[in-house]
């Protein structure tokens, strides 16, 4: 699919959001995104897709919710008539020991990481559809990918990621007679956490066999490829470093 023209709709406006946000705009495409309480963070990445010269729309959004999401699609397709790339970045990712989960913990992890993922895909579809074209893009992690946890202290996170893999498969059966491709990127160590200390950031080197942190360009890299790609659905890419075979 050629890029240019095509209006994206992306879930996620932070860190690595922001950056494949702004990389659309430079390859010509309108960028809708949404935002549930950093609005400042989602503006100043519109404002960084509208200095590539193409137009970039902000809506706030609580993307568990359906009618929220049939909403935001509305408002896009009514501005720009209709989406063509839907990338599902929106995901949050907190440790917490097994005893000390709640029913809330679980599903927060379900509702942001994987239902919004769904919901987001059903609303754009029909567009998409009546196109005869689109890619639906979601994000899993390498964890997830490697089919196995790596971590304690991620439950909820881990299954709502593997079922992001599951979704993205199951998607990708159901569109493919529309030419709606689906693939998921399953990120490795790309950008350090604020959080983690100089030490914890050298050991994940360590472990990684390309010995680095990868970058977000490197989401970017992968993201713009299986836009342009007509021939890969139903794939879980892995952009982790080598780090699930250490």
């Amino acid at each position: 699919m050629e890029i240019r023209g095509k209006v994206a709709f992306v879930t996620g406006s932070k860190r690595i959001g922001g950056v494949v946000s702004t990389a659309l705009g430079r390859r010509g495409a309108k960028v809708a995104l949404t935002y549930n309480r950093s609005r400042e963070q989602a503006e100043e990445t519109a404002k960084e897709v509208r200095s590539t010269g193409q137009e970039a729309m902000v809506l706030n959004a609580d993307l568990s919710q359906g009618p929220a999401i049939g909403e935001v699609v509305r408002q896009i397709s009514k501005r720009w008539g209709g989406i063509d790339i839907l990338i599902n970045l929106a995901s949050i990712y907190k440790a917490k020991p097994l005893e000390e989960i709640t029913q809330g913990d679980w599903d927060d992890n379900m509702n942001v990481n994987l239902r919004s993922a769904f919901l987001c895909a059903q609303a754009v579809m029909p567009a998409m559809r009546e196109k005869g074209c689109g890619r639906i893009i979601n994000f899993a992690d390498w964890t997830a990918a490697s089919g196995r946890p790596r971590y304690k202290g991620y439950l909820p996170y881990y299954v709502s990621k593997v079922g992001v893999i599951g979704l993205t498969e199951a998607l990708a059966l159901e569109l493919a007679p529309f030419n709606i491709l689906v693939n998921a990127i399953a990120p490795g160590p790309i950008l350090p956490p604020p959080d983690l200390t100089v030490e914890e950031v050298a050991k994940i080197k360590i472990v990684t066999p390309l010995g680095r942190w990868g970058g977000e360009e490197q989401i970017v890299t992968a993201v713009i490829s299986l836009i342009e790609n007509d021939f890969i659905t139903g794939e879980c890419l892995r952009v982790d470093g080598g780090r699930h075979i250490y």
